[in-house]
């Protein structure tokens, strides 16, 4: 990820896939590190702590009582019965049966059950103020990677010449650019400003789209707002200066929005594009195109199995929207399981419920993340800006001339080589910020603040002696 941005962008499917192999080891290593323990290999720990995953129930996180409840009772019907639910769980797993056919989650449904699409239609609206959202407008899918990959299709032409272009953040999870390289397009970078907070700066947009001159014809920009891996969450102002900058240069605002329930910072508010283009008027809340996605895959929910999300789809032509009922329909929506999780995170149980007080309780952990922005500050080798939402820590690696030039002699980028041995000395599986994207001659890790909340306070201190070890061998 170095200054010479168009290289970048020719190069960019090759250099995801490296990064790939380079986590992938990793992650092999700590299988390995764990099969060995379960063996009875003796090491300074005795279980790998992963704070490396998206996935926060595969990390140990506890799924939410209230959903798991009400999906058991969809599941099996004669616990809506029994007294040992809650009241609003069965009357909630009543309801949902109701709008399945035959009272039964077995049945598939090819573009989402009707009553739950209507339901997240009346979500966005509370959310965004009274602002209308229309159902027709709206689309269930399997999770929201796969509503990604179905809007990029309809945006890519992958016989175009110049190559189709998307704008993408650095540092930006994998998965979407994979999906644009997939489909033939070509990703154009910009990066976020770590010395702001990792703010997204218009100026940066504009380079970037600059930098695709001779290389793509850019069609869309895609933004992660609550980030990942940043945190950074948008300002009211930074949402309008992006909206008017894809209406200027005729760009598809493509806008992944899964973290935003999850918000915590101080003077943080989310603010969804949708509403931002509606109050901004005319012209632009009629001629810029946008898809806002959400899923129960992120957030507090974190059901990465249930496979479940949403697009919101606001402008596009009539003959587009055809297409893309189409292109919708054509496979099995969502798992029902899955919908009726996606319509438990759109409604959640409210006060005076029997069920609120428990799962009112995830309020605490928006607290602890807040605290966690600071955490790393006083960790020696270590920084991380304010964090505003989101479950993550982009933690800044400040590495030595030795420990850099050592890792590049074993072949593995510097953040590589620092994961690997606080895997190895410290049974801490992280994440590289190499996999996501930086700066040239910075250096990351990934750490899911979520997961640690639910380690133990001995598992915490182990993770924080462990780094600060490491970080004065290294810079030794």
């Amino acid at each position: 990820f170095g200054s010479n941005h168009c290289q970048y962008v020719q190069e960019r499917g090759t250099t995801m896939s490296m990064k790939q192999l380079e986590y992938g080891a990793l992650a092999s290593r700590a299988n390995q590190i764990k099969e060995e323990l379960r063996k009875g290999v003796r090491r300074h720990y005795k279980e790998v702590i992963d704070v490396s995953w998206g996935d926060s129930h595969r990390a140990g996180v506890k799924p939410l009582t209230f959903v798991r409840q009400v999906l058991a009772a969809c599941v099996y019907p004669p616990l809506i019965n029994s007294n040992n639910l809650p009241l609003d769980v069965r009357q909630r797993a009543q309801k949902q049966l109701g709008t399945c056919a035959g009272g039964s989650v077995g049945k598939g449904y090819a573009s989402g059950v009707s009553e739950i699409i209507h339901s997240i239609s009346e979500f966005i609206k509370r959310r965004d103020g009274g602002i209308p959202s229309q159902p027709e407008n709206i689309y269930i899918s399997a999770g929201s990677q796969w509503s990604i990959g179905n809007i990029l299709h309809v945006l890519v032409n992958s016989e175009a010449s110049p190559k189709t272009g998307v704008l993408i953040p650095v540092p930006c999870h994998i998965t979407t650019a994979v999906s644009i390289t997939g489909l033939g397009a070509v990703t154009v970078p910009y990066y976020l400003s770590e010395e702001q907070a990792w703010a997204l700066q218009v100026e940066e947009l504009q380079r970037a789209l600059e930098s695709a001159k001779g290389v793509c014809n850019p069609v869309a920009l895609y933004v992660i707002n609550p980030g990942n891996p940043t945190g950074y969450v948008q300002s009211r102002k930074s949402v309008q200066e992006v909206i008017r900058f894809a209406s200027e240069k005729g760009l598809f605002l493509l806008v992944d929005e899964v973290y935003q329930d999850s918000v915590y910072g101080e003077n943080s508010e989310f603010v969804s594009y949708k509403r931002a283009l509606s109050e901004m008027g005319p012209p632009f809340s009629g001629t810029v195109e946008l898809a806002s996605f959400h899923s129960v895959s992120k957030g507090f929910l974190g059901e990465c199995g249930l496979r479940s999300g949403y697009v919101e789809l606001v402008n596009l032509d009539p003959a587009v929207m055809n297409y893309i009922q189409t292109l919708f329909s054509k496979d099995s929506s969502s798992p029902v399981l899955g919908q009726i999780a996606l319509d438990l995170m759109t409604d959640p149980p409210k006060p005076g419920d029997p069920s609120y007080p428990l799962y009112n309780q995830v309020g605490t952990l928006e607290l602890y993340l807040l605290r966690t922005s600071q955490h790393y500050v006083n960790l020696p080798g270590l920084s991380c800006p304010p964090i505003g939402g989101g479950f993550y820590a982009f933690v800044r690696l400040h590495l030595t001339p030795k420990s850099i030039q050592k890792s590049k002699e074993l072949g593995l980028q510097p953040d590589t080589f620092y994961c690997m041995k606080l895997l190895e000395e410290g049974g801490v599986l992280t994440t590289p910020g190499c996999e996501y994207g930086q700066k040239e001659g910075t250096y990351h890790i990934r750490y899911n603040t979520q997961i640690e909340y639910y380690l133990s306070k001995e598992e915490k201190l182990k993770i924080d002696y462990y780094m600060q070890m490491l970080t004065l061998v290294l810079g030794s």
